[in-house]
C-alpha cells in the first residue's frame, strides 16, 4: 500500500496529528518540529508522544517525515544566523526521539554569494556538531529548485554535503517533485534516466522520503512554486510513473500542494488509485 500523507499542524500533539492523518486517509504525515518560521518549540508531552507511536503501530504507519523550519539557514554568511541554525537543528534531534525512528528533513540554505563550496563545508560542519552516534532520527537533505543561492540545487551538491558528514550513516535525501523539476531534472519525460542519475552521484540506498508536488513552472525554471497534483507542468501520467516506480513506490510520501484537509484527503485517494493501476 502506498504511504502517503501531508503536512499536519501539531497545534493539538502528537496524537492529534495522527487522528487526523487517518480521516483524510492518509498513513504517514509531516510536520515542523517548532512554528515553520523558527522559534522556541513548545513542550513535548511524553504520554502524547507514546500515543502516537501506539496509533502508528496499530494501523501500520510509515516512517514520519518531520521538516525543520524553513528559517534556518546552516550556510548564512551570519554568524549569528548559523548559530540558530546549530541551536535549533541540535534540539530538534533531541526532541525526535520521542517518535524514534523517523526522519528530520531540512533545507541545507543559501550561501548568500559565498559560493557553493563554502555553503557545502558550512552545511557539513553544522552536521558534523549535531549528528549523535546514539540517535535513531535520519536527517534528510532536501533537493532544492535552484532559485537564488540556494544549496543542494544539484545531485552533485547534496553528494558532496554527505560525503563531508562524519556520521554519514545517519544521513539521507528527499526529492521533491517539484523541486528537482524546477531545477532542470526532466522526471516527466525520463524519470528513470533521472533516477539512475541519482544512483550514480548520491546512491538510490540514501533515497528515503518524496515530497509529492505538481509545478506552475516548465521544467528547470529554477523558481519553487507548488501546484496541486495533475494541474501544473509535471502532471498526472508522471504522477502515476512516479508512485509505481520501483525505486519510489516503497518510500514515504508527502504532499506540499496548495490545499486545505478536504484537498489533500482527494489528494491521497487520487493518487492511492493512480498507484493501484
Amino acid at each position: 500500500m502506498l504511504t502517503i500523507g501531508c503536512h499536519l499542524s501539531t497545534s493539538k500533539g502528537f496524537l492529534a496529528m495522527g487522528e487526523t492523518a487517518l480521516s483524510i486517509g492518509a498513513n504517514t504525515f509531516a510536520f515542523f518540529t517548532r512554528n515553520p518560521r523558527g522559534g522556541k518549540a513548545k513542550a513535548i508531552d511524553p504520554a502524547d508522544a507514546a500515543a502516537l507511536r501506539e496509533l502508528m503501530a496499530e494501523h501500520n504507519f510509515g516512517p514520519l517525515v518531520a521538516h525543520a523550519p524553513y528559517t534556518l539557514n546552516p550556510c548564512s554568511d551570519k554568524p549569528h544566523a548559523r548559530e540558530f541554525a546549530l541551536e535549533c537543528m541540535a534540539d530538534d534531534l533531541v526532541r525526535m526521539e520521542s517518535v524514534p525512528g523517523n526522519y528530520y528533513n531540512f533545507h541545507p540554505g543559501s550561501h548568500v554569494k559565498q559560493g557553493a563550496e563554502a555553503g557545502i563545508e558550512l552545511i557539513s560542519g553544522l552536521l558534523n556538531q549535531v549528528l549523535r552516534p546514539e540517535q535513531t532520527t535520519t536527517v534528510l537533505l532536501e533537493a532544492m529548485a535552484g532559485k537564488g543561492t540556494e544549496v543542494g540545487r544539484t545531485f552533485e551538491e547534496l553528494a558532496a554535503i554527505i560525503d563531508r558528514v562524519e556520521l554519514s550513516d545517519h544521513m539521507g535525501v528527499c526529492l521533491d517533485t517539484c523541486h528537482i523539476h524546477d531545477g532542470g531534472y526532466d522526471i516527466v519525460n525520463d524519470l528513470d534516466g533521472v533516477l539512475e542519475e541519482f544512483d550514480h552521484v548520491i546512491g538510490l540506498e540514501r533515497l528515503r522520503a518524496v515530497h509529492i508536488n505538481d509545478s506552475k513552472n516548465p521544467c528547470g525554471a529554477h523558481k519553487d512554486r507548488h501546484e496541486c497534483i495533475g494541474q501544473g507542468f509535471i502532471g498526472i501520467d508522471a504522477f502515476q510513473r512516479i508512485v509505481t516506480h520501483p525505486a519510489l513506490r516503497d518510500l514515504p510520501f508527502i504532499l506540499e500542494t496548495p490545499n486545505e484537509l478536504p484537498g489533500y484527503a482527494a489528494e491521497i485517494k487520487l493518487l492511492r488509485e493512480l498507484a493501484e493501476g
